[in-house]
C-alpha cells in the first residue's frame, strides 16, 4: 500500500518528467514549433538564400560584384577598427571598475553602479546627442577652456570609438563583476602570505581566473559595437565615414535594382562577422561555468586608507559626473535654446521646443503613440511566447525545447540592419503568391519587435523560473493544493519580479528602438527613435535635443517605478510567507 502523499509526489514527478515529445507530436505542438520556425528562422533563410541567387540560378555573382568594390573593403577595414579598438576602450574601463567595485572599500557603491548603467540603460543614439552637445562649441567643455570651436571632433572615427566605448564598457562591467566576486579569496591570501606582490597577485590569480568571464563581457561589447547604428549613423555618415550597419542602410534607403540583393550580401558579410563572435563568447562562457557553483563574496579585499582612498572616490566620481551624467545634462540644457548655436544666456532660453512638439508637430505625437502602442503590444505577446518556452525548457527540456531556443535567440543575436532587412525580404511575399500587405506598415515593425525582443522576455521568465526549488511545489501538492492554488498562492508571486522584469526590458527596448525601425518605418509609422534621427539628420538640433530630455526622463521614471513596485511586491510576498 503506496501511502496518499507518495503517491502524489510520483504523480507530481511523473507529469514534470513528461516528455516534450508527445507535446510536439501533438497538432499544438506541430503548430507552435511550424509558427516559431516561420517567425524566427525562415526570415534569415531568405536574407542568406537572396545573396546566392542571381537571376533564378545559384551564383556567387553578387558576391564576387560587392566584394571587387573599394568602398567594400574600406567599410570593413572601418567596421573591425571601429569594432575593435571601441571594444578594447569598453574592456579596460569595464574592467578597472569592476576590480575596484568588487575589491576595495568603496562607500555608496549602489550609487556608483548606478552611474555606471546610466550609459547603457540610455539609448545610445540619444547618448551619442548629448556628447555632441557635451563637445560641441557651446558646450561646457568649450566654455572652460575658453574655445571658440569644439575642443573634440566626434564626427571622427576617433569620436566614433569613444562613444562606442562609453556606451558599452557596462556590459564588460556586469561579466566581471560577478567572477572577480566569486574568486576564492583564500588563493590571493595565501599568496599575499608567500610574499607575492598585489600586481603578482592580479596578473598569475586573478586575472587568469577572471579571464572567461571577462573575455564574454569583451564579445558581447564587441558584438554590441558591431551591431550598433545610431551611433556610426549620427558620427559617420556626416563625415562620409562608413562602417557595414550604414553601408547597408544607405543600399536598401536607395532602392537600386539591386538594392536589397546588394544588401543581402553586406549582411551576410556582417552576420558572418557576428556569428564568429557569437560562437566565440559561447565557448567562453561555457568554460567560466567552473565559477557558477562558487558563492559570491561581497565583502571588500582591499582596504584603503581615509585619505586614498578619497582619492580615488573623487577621481572615480568626476569620471562618471563626466561621463554618465553631464553630457546628458548639456543636452537638456541645450533643448532649452531658442535657436542652436545660440550661447546659454537667459534671454537664448526658452521652452519653445517643447511646445512645438508636445502641442503643434503631429509626427512626433503620432512616434509616440506609435512607440507607446508597439512596446505595449510587443511586450505582450512576447511576455505570452517568451514565458511559454521558458517554462517548457525549465520543466520539460528535450531536443526540440533546445531548437526553439535557438531560433528564438538568432533573430537578436543578428546586427539589428541584418535582421531588418530579412524582415523586408520575408514579409513582401511570405509565401509565393501570398502579398499580405505588411510591408509599408506599422505591422511589420510590431512583428519585428516581436520576433526580436522575444529571447530577452525568455531568458528573464527562465531565470525567474530557475531560481524556484521544486520543493516548494512537492510541498504544495503534498498539502493537497491543486494546480489553481499552487499557482496563485507560491509560483506567481515567487516569478512576477523576474517575469515582469523581463517584460520592462522589452517594453523600454522596443520603445525606444531605432536600427531596425530605421529600415521598416514608413510614412504615418514613425517611432521615436526614427524622428530623434530625423530630427538630427536635417539639423534641427534643438528639436531632437527636447525629444531625447523626454525620454531619458521617462526612462528614468519608469525605472524608478519598477524598483519600488518590485520593493513593496517582494515585502508583501514575505509577509504573507510569514503569515503561512
Amino acid at each position: 500500500m503506496i501511502p496518499p502523499y507518495q503517491s502524489s509526489l510520483r504523480k507530481a514527478r511523473t507529469f514534470y518528467s513528461f516528455s516534450f515529445s508527445s507535446i510536439f507530436r501533438s497538432w499544438s505542438g506541430i503548430l507552435g514549433f511550424s509558427l516559431i520556425t516561420f517567425l524566427f528562422l525562415l526570415p534569415v533563410c531568405r536574407l542568406v538564400w537572396l545573396s546566392v541567387v542571381s537571376e533564378g540560378n545559384l551564383s556567387l555573382n553578387l558576391y564576387q560584384e560587392v566584394l571587387a568594390e573599394a568602398v567594400t573593403w574600406t567599410t570593413i577595414k572601418n567596421t573591425l577598427w571601429i569594432t575593435i579598438a571601441s571594444t578594447f576602450l569598453s574592456s579596460v574601463l569595464g574592467v578597472s571598475l569592476a576590480w575596484m567595485m568588487a575589491y576595495v572599500n568603496l562607500r555608496r557603491k549602489k550609487w556608483i553602479q548606478l552611474f555606471i548603467f546610466m550609459p547603457f540603460i540610455i539609448p545610445s543614439y540619444i547618448t551619442t546627442l548629448a556628447w555632441v552637445q557635451f563637445f560641441g562649441k557651446n558646450g561646457p567643455l568649450a566654455a572652460l577652456f575658453s574655445s571658440d570651436g569644439p575642443i573634440f571632433n566626434l564626427y571622427s572615427m576617433e569620436g566614433i570609438i569613444l562613444v562606442l566605448g562609453l556606451s558599452h564598457y557596462p556590459l564588460v562591467y556586469l561579466l566581471s563583476i560577478e567572477v572577480f566576486r566569486k574568486i576564492p579569496r583564500e588563493l590571493q591570501q595565501a599568496a599575499s602570505a608567500g610574499g607575492a606582490a598585489k600586481w603578482t597577485i592580479f596578473t598569475k590569480i586573478v586575472f587568469p581566473m577572471a579571464l572567461p568571464g571577462i573575455a564574454g563581457g569583451g564579445l558581447l561589447a564587441f558584438l554590441s559595437n558591431l551591431d550598433n547604428f545610431g551611433i556610426p549613423a549620427l558620427l559617420g555618415i556626416p563625415a562620409n565615414i562608413r562602417v557595414l550597419s550604414t553601408y547597408i542602410y544607405e543600399q536598401v534607403i536607395g532602392y537600386g535594382p539591386t538594392a536589397f540583393a546588394r544588401a543581402a550580401v553586406l549582411s551576410v558579410l556582417l552576420g558572418l562577422i557576428a556569428l564568429i563572435g557569437t560562437v566565440l563568447q559561447w565557448l567562453i562562457i561555457r568554460k567560466s561555468q567552473v565559477h557558477e557553483t562558487a558563492s559570491r563574496d561581497m565583502e571588500p579585499r582591499y582596504f584603503l586608507s581615509n585619505g586614498w582612498r578619497s582619492t580615488v572616490e573623487f577621481t572615480l566620481w568626476t569620471f562618471l559626473l563626466c561621463t554618465s551624467l553631464i553630457p546628458f545634462l548639456t543636452m537638456a540644457a541645450t533643448s532649452f535654446l531658442k535657436a542652436y548655436g545660440l550661447s546659454f544666456r537667459w534671454e537664448n532660453l526658452s521652452l519653445k521646443n517643447y511646445q512645438y512638439l508636445l502641442f503643434e508637430d503631429a509626427k512626433t505625437i503620432n512616434a509616440v503613440t506609435n512607440s507607446v502602442t508597439l512596446a505595449l503590444v510587443a511586450m505582450l505577446c512576447c511576455l505570452v511566447i517568451g514565458t511559454t518556452i521558458a517554462y517548457l525548457r525549465f520543466k520539460h527540456p528535450s531536443v526540440f525545447i533546445r531548437i526553439t531556443e535557438m531560433m528564438v535567440t538568432i533573430p537578436y543575436a543578428l546586427p539589428g540592419t541584418v535582421f531588418a532587412l530579412s524582415i523586408i525580404l520575408m514579409w513582401l511575399q511570405p509565401i509565393r503568391g501570398w502579398q499580405p500587405g505588411v510591408y509599408g506598415t506599422v505591422w511589420i515593425l510590431l512583428i519585428a519587435y516581436i520576433t526580436r525582443f522575444t529571447v530577452l522576455q525568455m531568458r528573464g521568465s527562465l531565470t525567474a523560473f530557475s531560481q524556484i526549488d521544486p520543493s516548494m511545489e512537492e510541498a504544495a501538492l503534498t498539502a493537497g493544493a491543486g494546480w489553481l492554488a499552487k499557482w496563485r498562492k507560491i509560483l506567481v508571486p515567487l516569478l512576477l519580479p523576474g517575469v515582469m522584469g523581463g517584460a520592462l526590458l522589452v517594453f523600454l527596448t522596443a520603445l525606444t528602438e531605432l536600427t531596425v525601425s530605421s529600415l521598416l518605418w514608413s510614412s504615418g509609422s514613425e517611432t521615436i527613435g526614427v524622428v530623434i534621427f530625423s530630427f538630427e539628420q536635417a539639423g534641427y538640433s534643438t528639436f531632437s535635443t527636447a525629444f531625447s530630455s523626454m525620454i531619458v526622463l521617462a526612462i528614468l521614471l519608469l525605472g524608478i517605478l519598477f524598483i519600488f513596485v518590485e520593493k513593496v511586491w517582494k515585502k508583501r510576498v514575505i509577509k504573507n510567507d510569514d503569515t503561512h
